[in-house]
């Protein structure tokens, strides 16, 4: 099938933290046989910090963030048997949402994939007006990046006429152990992007724990931190390129997953760090989110942890020895149960559900 798939950015995953999920699920999904269009704007830098050339797997169109450029890409939506919406676009959200609906042939699937979808619930909720609410009577199918049970009952409510989580997972090809890098070096590594519904966890998680720890080292990477204050043995990186996501989870002791508020709340919902991490054998400490047993065991494969107290007496007891018997363990389970591979392969079924089902009732 023709997919046409509008997201932020596949080039580049500077603000962009989807950046390394479409690239997993749709390089998986153009391996089962799909022609697949990423469109994504000219907007936000991202273009100037692009972390790959354009795929083999995929035909890259970026364009202007213009009402001209935003006209000339949804006017080939007609061409495509699926047309994806993804949210956090970041410009001309509402057009693209309602264009792919409007522009899309007839027979044409037409899908809204949210990468944040216990977000998007919350401002629906609130909202009787909000966009993508008000287009769920048009759109065929909603894939999420992840909540489980409880955001498909909740998307169900809204209207959905289905609703389907895909996880995120590792492509070993790409997340794997390397040799460890001594710009990485540390006891406790983070890497996520400053955001106002992380920020407060952070705190709790790795900077409260660095508090605790005087004598221990810790690393935090990602865009917006430097503002922050932090501990004296908090070291910040900044943006950390995908070519180093490697180095920075094989290198550390261990390496912390944070969820976002919503995304704690809700659970069901591993972040991509989880399985790149687990794809490099990093020792993972993760905070406590419902769910959490069904990717990774918690005590062989993933350390849990309630509070910045608990992640302090893990790191406290972690030996090397035990962090790599972690690391291992995990690796073995992600490249197992979790690849994108497996993704793609739910991905194409689902689509291909659907768009017999949407044959059936024209």
């Amino acid at each position: 099938m023709k997919i046409a798939f509008y997201g932020s950015s596949l080039l580049s995953a500077y603000w962009n933290g989807a950046a390394t999920y479409y690239r997993g699920v749709l390089r998986a999904l153009a391996r089962q046989g799909h022609a697949i269009t990423f469109y994504e704007p000219d907007a936000f830098d991202r273009q100037a910090h692009r972390d790959i050339d354009p795929p083999e797997w995929v035909r890259s169109v970026v364009y202007p963030a213009t009402d001209a450029g935003l006209q000339s890409v949804l006017a080939e939506a007609g061409d495509a048997d699926v047309v994806v919406k993804a949210n956090g676009v970041g410009v001309y959200d509402r057009e693209l949402l309602e264009g792919i609906i409007a522009y899309a042939r007839g027979d044409a699937l037409r899908v809204y994939w949210d990468v944040d979808a216990a977000a998007t619930l919350d401002e629906m909720a609130a909202d009787p007006d909000h966009p993508v609410r008000n287009a769920l009577p048009d759109l065929d199918l909603v894939l999420t990046y992840g909540g489980g049970p409880p955001v498909v009952e909740a998307y169900r409510a809204f209207g959905a006429r289905a609703c389907v989580p895909i996880y995120n997972g590792v492509d070993p090809t790409t997340h794997f152990p390397v040799v460890p890098d001594r710009e990485f070096a540390c006891d406790l590594a983070f890497l996520g992007n400053r955001l106002p519904d992380r920020e407060a966890r952070v705190e709790a998680f790795f900077l409260d724990p660095a508090a605790r720890l005087p004598d221990y080292r810790f690393l935090i990477g990602g865009s917006g931190w430097e503002s922050k204050a932090m501990p004296d043995n908090v070291r910040h990186l900044g943006h950390v390129a995908t070519r180093d996501h490697n180095a920075f989870n094989s290198t550390p002791l261990a390496v912390l997953n944070i969820a976002r508020d919503s995304m704690a709340r809700v659970g069901f919902s591993p972040a991509t760090r989880v399985f790149e991490a687990a794809g490099a054998a990093a020792c993972l400490i993760t905070d406590a989110w419902e769910g959490v047993e069904q990717f990774l065991e918690p005590d062989r494969e993933i350390l849990v942890a309630r509070d910045g107290r608990d992640v302090a007496d893990i790191l406290k007891a972690l030996t090397p020895e035990r962090a790599r018997a972690i690391g291992a363990a995990a690796r073995d389970r992600v490249c197992r149960d979790h690849s994108y591979a497996l993704r793609g392969a739910e991905v194409d079924r689902v689509l291909r559900a659907a768009c017999d089902k949407t044959r059936e009732m024209a």
